[in-house]
Formats: C-alpha cells, sequence, structure tokens
C-alpha cells in the first residue's frame, strides 16, 4: 500500500491496448464437418460417402457369387462335356457325388469365409475415409 502525499496527483496509468493478430480481418474458414455428419444429416456428400461402399459391396457380392457359379455350376457342364468324368469312381463311390457332395460344402464355405473378411475390409478402408476427411 503506498501513501500518497496531499496535493500530490497520482500518476498516469498506461493505456490498455489491444492485441490482435493480423488475420483478424481475413476470412473467416467454414468450421470443418465431419463426413459422418454428412451420412448422418443425409447431404450429398453423405451420399457419395454411402453410394461408394454399397457399390463396393455389391461389386465384391457379384464377384463372389460368379466365381461360385463357376466353379460349382461348371461342375454339371463338366460332366455332360466329359462323360468320362461322369463315369469315373473314387473310393468305390461316383467321382459326380464326391465332387457336389463332398467338395462343394468347403467351396461354399470358403466363399463365404472370403466374402466376410473382405467386406470388412470394405468397411474399415470407408471407417478410414471417414476419419480422414
Amino acid at each position: 500500500m503506498s501513501q500518497q502525499r496531499a496535493g500530490a496527483t497520482p500518476p498516469d496509468r498506461p493505456r490498455r491496448v489491444r492485441v490482435t493478430s493480423p488475420l483478424m480481418g481475413a476470412a473467416r474458414r467454414v468450421p470443418h464437418r465431419p463426413a459422418t455428419r454428412e451420412i448422418d444429416e443425409q447431404t450429398g456428400l453423405g451420399e457419395v460417402y454411402m453410394r461408394s461402399l454399397l457399390r463396393s459391396q455389391l461389386r465384391l457380392a457379384l464377384s463372389v457369387l460368379a466365381a461360385t457359379a463357376v466353379l460349382i455350376g461348371g461342375l454339371p457342364v463338366l460332366f455332360v462335356v466329359a462323360p468320362s468324368v461322369a463315369q469315373a469312381h473314387l473310393v468305390g463311390l461316383p467321382l459326380p457325388w464326391l465332387l457336389l457332395g463332398a467338395l462343394a460344402y468347403p467351396m461354399l464355405w470358403l466363399a463365404a469365409r472370403y466374402y466376410v473378411r473382405q467386406a470388412e475390409r470394405n468397411e474399415d478402408d470407408f471407417t478410414d475415409v471417414l476419419k480422414r476427411h
């Protein structure tokens, strides 16, 4: 605490100065909107994101379906084109029975497993894209 003498004038205080950035007059940036918000609000950009995911999933599904149809559907065609294969026996059982009865199910299981892994990879890639934007 300072004591002022009687009749002495108080010292002048320095004037306050506002310090601002030179960029204060620049145009403000539009706030960043996360891509998940674009999808939730069903904007045009969100639709583009969703269409890309759906398109990649559809392409995967059709390719797995086509490969499975060719492999399993091709077996009866093979038996018609090559009758010797249709007449062959393995372990006392007709080869067509073994191929269609025993080989078809593991092929379907492998196709399903491949599809699930690739679909999850597509979704992970999609999530990574959303996190980056």
